[in-house]
């Protein structure tokens, strides 16, 4: 679990500067992906090549038979859907720091020049307690990295349907160049447990398609109510997506 330290430490960030649902989407992505991930799956999977059997003794028969049937692991595949899926946030989380970095030295100089006049130099986006308004390039960013975050686990369920299945088989007949003719068959080990999880992976991804669908509509609704009642400290004319 530890090669996931740096990840959890970056989206524990990001959820300072999420809404709501945004922080439920994150507690899904660490504890119901990472952990379980980390922490359970390389006991149930390990090296599956090693455990599976086959009923031929053909040299690199199993290793064509195995890639013919996995081109990627299951454990690698969710290692970089997991690390797809956050990448978006990271790149809000570095806009969102740009942001509150700039305006807080924003504030910083208009404390040399208390008699500045002009609302279009005053802070936008942050308030002096720390609080993010999502609205203007802020929330189009945050809006983008929802939009690309469905687009990549709707693009892994997808690959993961037509590269490793969306169950464990308990045997399949190998048929390759590399491998007599003849019928050859493999069998997997512990394909029920497998299979479990598989499931429970590809839950998690629908889950996460669910939320991040529920937060764009909750950003919709955020940034018209704004629009109807904004607030008292930001009274300057607002540019919106």
């Amino acid at each position: 679990m530890g090669d996931w330290g740096f990840l959890s430490k970056l989206l524990d960030k990001v959820q300072s500067h999420s809404t709501y649902v945004g922080k439920v989407w994150l507690t899904v992505l660490l504890i119901f992906r990472i952990m379980v991930l980390g922490a359970g799956l390389d006991k149930v999977w390990g090296d599956e090549q090693s455990s599976m059997v086959c009923n031929i003794k053909t040299p690199g028969c199993l290793n064509s038979c195995f890639d013919h049937a996995f081109p990627i692991s299951h454990m690698r595949f969710w290692v970089l859907q997991i690390i797809f899926v956050a990448t978006p946030s990271m790149i809000y989380l570095g806009y969102v720091l740009h942001i509150i970095h700039k305006e807080n030295k924003l504030r910083q100089n208009l404390q040399n020049m208390p008699d500045v006049k002009d609302k279009d130099k005053l802070p936008k986006y942050t308030a002096d307690n720390g609080k993010v308004y999502y609205k203007g390039s802020l929330l189009c960013c945050y809006m983008l990295s929802l939009f690309v975050t469905i687009l990549f686990e709707a693009g892994f369920i997808v690959g993961q349907y037509f590269l490793i299945g969306l169950q464990m088989p308990k045997q399949f007949e190998c048929k390759n160049l590399q491998c007599p003719k003849t019928g050859l068959h493999c069998f997997t080990s512990r394909p029920t447990e497998k299979t479990i999880f598989i499931i429970f992976m590809l839950v998690m991804s629908c889950i996460s398609i669910f939320l991040n669908v529920g937060e764009i509509f909750y950003l919709v609704g955020y940034s018209g109510k704004y629009r109807r009642n904004p607030p008292q400290v930001y009274t300057s004319t607002e540019a919106y997506c």
